[in-house]
């Protein structure tokens, strides 16, 4: 199943996406949020689609979608998992991952804007592949991980580097700004990726590619991921999990490019949709 949420941001409707045409779920009477998640709503919704078959509202493409997922009880990334992002930004190959946060209030759909923050000039963008936890994982093992994982989505992890890096301390201060978590366009079940571990994934800045990447030049896998957190904190269901980003970052080059009011960001992953976002200046 595609599962996407649409309408107005903070009153979205539920929805999902079958032979490429979107269809409200409306009528199932839940959002997908820890709850749906936690109590088989995967399944349940599954049976609802098959009971209703051919009887679903056709949602207008011309709806604005959300984040597929409903606020979750946490953001949790990893940083430098990609070994040629890893060189690009001269850091060593990570012996554990690098666990970071993003606010849940940076949480925006896939084609809302980016907001550039008061006082940033170093406003960047990363393509990443994200997950997310169907059930409560606590000390899991890893070969038990991917029952934990209820299905994946696009993420652009937009990160300001001076208040990452600059500024003291852990990188959050760089990561939970507003508008810097758009995910989307939908979910996809685990049955619709045939291949995690080989996906092409791209991004590109007013039409020119900067990130051109695939999941296979991971670091940390997947399952490696689910079992570590695990072992430092309990995932809920609809948490979302982003693995990290490939080389092409904003940071990277030499003198580094940075995102400005005007850009427009692209980008997508096979089999996970694509989004845009328009960059747009601070207006407080």
């Amino acid at each position: 199943m595609k599962l996407i949420r649409y309408g107005q941001a903070g009153k979205e409707k539920t929805g999902v996406i079958i032979n490429d045409k979107r269809y409200d779920t409306s009528a199932f009477g839940e959002d997908y949020n820890e709850a749906f998640f936690e109590n088989d709503g995967l399944n349940r919704l599954a049976t609802f689609l098959k009971e209703n078959e051919g009887n679903l509202p056709e949602v207008s493409a011309s709806e604005r979608l959300g984040s597929p997922v409903a606020r979750p009880s946490k953001i949790v990334c990893i940083g430098l998992n990609y070994a040629k992002h890893a060189k690009e930004t001269n850091a060593p190959i990570p012996a554990e991952p690098i666990l970071f946060f993003k606010s849940t209030t940076a949480l925006v759909g896939p084609n809302d804007d980016i907001i550039i923050p008061k006082n940033s000039v170093k406003t960047d963008w990363e393509v990443e592949l994200a997950f997310v936890i169907g059930k409560k994982a606590s000390y899991v093992e890893e070969a038990d991980a991917m029952d934990y994982i209820a299905g994946y989505c696009l993420h652009n992890d937009v990160s300001e580097r001076e208040f990452q890096l600059e500024r003291g301390g852990t990188w959050d201060k760089g990561k939970g700004c507003d508008t810097f978590a758009p995910i989307g366009p939908w979910l996809a079940t685990k049955d619709e990726v045939a291949d995690v571990n080989n996906l092409r994934l791209w991004l590109k800045v007013n039409d020119k590619i900067f990130q051109d990447g695939n999941t296979d030049d991971l670091i940390f896998s997947i399952p490696k991921l689910v079992s570590y957190l695990s072992h430092f904190m309990t995932l809920l269901p609809g948490d979302i999990i982003s693995t990290g980003t490939p080389h092409g970052v904003g940071l990277g080059f030499n003198p580094p490019v940075y995102l400005k009011p005007g850009d427009v960001v692209e980008l997508g992953i096979d089999g996970l949709g694509t989004s845009k976002q328009q960059v747009k200046a601070y207006q407080g």
